[in-house]
């Protein structure tokens, strides 16, 4: 009934219905089930693929880590979104995980362009700084392969003109009309959230600086291009129940798509949407202009002021309840800085996280073909519409007399109210 990322990635990437928790493979591939992913008709092509396939260039661009459950159906095939790196792997498996699918199969290793976070995944002995941490959440390689010098070693034997960066200083000095194929991972885990983020050389670079230099590269091809780009601390940031970092980073989302736009053709179909919702909600009737982030009230029941925005589920600080001669009394928020990026607002249910929602999500789309994205679709509607319009896989040769379009695919990973 409410989906997480894996599932719905793969269903707006590969066109296909599919399992919670599994990446790109069909619905016959239960979670955990190694032997029934390595089928090959369970294997789904992703837009990427199928970009690939029709002669056009492809990439993606992420705030998580490249081998999370969003960005991964683009090039994996997996029982588990949980296998990004070798030590989440069961022991003597035949499967591959996440980062070597990536540099050592098709169509990862094709990939123009793949930037975002992970390195910890990719790399073995990662080390960490206090801007940026080994994290305990992230998959930590462990099988002494070194995947980024693997990168290296396969752009150098074929030939190809490539470049590897590590940080915002690196990426600004990118020559393009020298790079041909673009890695940047730009952290151990996921990328910090903006509001963070310094712009200094070894810093963490923007979601706008990373759309931008993706479609510095992809743009080149005569052919067209598939890019898809996720803002998903957006995510993260609901997953944590601090809203005004979760706005912020739509905000950061809106400079992306703007971005976009700016720097493509009338030639190219842009796509915006969601995977999911999360649980937010706007509360009572505050004044037109009023802070989003702000109290109101009171409540007429217990006559204490509350938030604007609340959370349905939440994490433990979620909870602003304090016990009063053995009765569990709300907090009353208004002596709070409720519009700290840190805060966390209420949630009705404590969990050990804010869930994802089960609400419809929009989509907005400009360009060729946009009138294919016009009322209520299911998310595997948008990769065929997707594959229409730019006449790739079994569309090849639909509408022929139309220009092939490039697609620009931003997922902005958010509660629907906020899209």
């Amino acid at each position: 009934m409410v989906p997480d990322s894996a599932c719905t990635s793969t269903a707006l990437l590969c066109g296909v219905k599919t399992n919670q928790h599994t990446v790109g493979v069909d619905a016959t591939v239960d979670h955990y089930d190694c032997d029934a992913s390595l089928e090959d008709k369970a294997k789904l092509d992703s837009l990427a693929a199928l970009a690939l396939r029709a002669g056009k260039s492809a990439g993606f661009v992420t705030t998580m880590r490249v081998t999370h459950a969003t960005p991964a159906p683009m090039y994996a095939h997996s029982a588990a979104r949980q296998w990004e790196c070798d030590a989440a792997m069961p022991r003597d498996t035949k499967c591959k995980d996440h980062a070597r699918q990536l540099v050592e199969d098709w169509p990862g290793r094709d990939l123009q362009v793949i930037l975002g976070g992970g390195r910890q995944g990719f790399v073995p002995n990662a080390t960490g700084t206090p801007s940026d941490p080994i994290s305990s959440w992230g998959c930590s390689r462990q099988d002494g392969r070194d995947l980024i010098q693997k990168y290296k070693y396969d752009k150098q034997a074929r030939g190809q003109k490539y470049k590897v960066v590590e940080n915002y200083g690196e990426l600004s000095s990118v020559d393009y009309d020298e790079t041909d194929y673009l890695l940047g991972i730009f952290s151990n885990a996921h990328l910090q959230y903006e509001h963070e983020k310094s712009l200094s050389a070894d810093g963490m670079p923007t979601i706008v600086n990373m759309t931008e230099a993706a479609i510095r590269v992809l743009r080149k091809n005569p052919n067209g291009f598939f890019l898809m780009v996720e803002g998903g601390n957006i995510d993260m940031a609901h997953h944590r129940g601090r809203a005004r970092t979760a706005v912020s980073e739509a905000g950061a989302m809106d400079d992306a798509v703007a971005a976009a736009l700016r720097l493509v053709d009338h030639h190219t179909l842009v796509v915006v949407t969601a995977d999911h919702t999360h649980t937010l909600t706007i509360n009572g009737y505050p004044d037109r202009g009023a802070d989003v982030f702000g109290v109101i009230g009171p409540s007429p029941y217990d006559h204490k002021n509350y938030t604007t925005l609340a959370y349905g589920t939440g994490g433990p600080g979620s909870v602003h309840y304090a016990v009063d001669n053995g009765t569990a009394v709300r907090t009353d928020p208004s002596g709070q800085d409720t519009a700290s990026y840190t805060y966390e607002q209420i949630a009705a249910v404590p969990l050990d996280e804010n869930s994802h929602g089960g609400g419809d999500v929009v989509i907005y789309a400009k360009g060729p073909f946009a009138h294919l994205f016009h009322s209520v679709h299911e998310q595997h509607y948008v990769h065929h519409a997707i594959k229409y319009a730019a006449r790739m896989g079994e569309h090849a040769h639909s509408h022929a007399g139309y220009v092939q379009p490039s697609v620009a695919m931003l997922l902005a990973i958010l509660a629907v109210s906020y899209l």
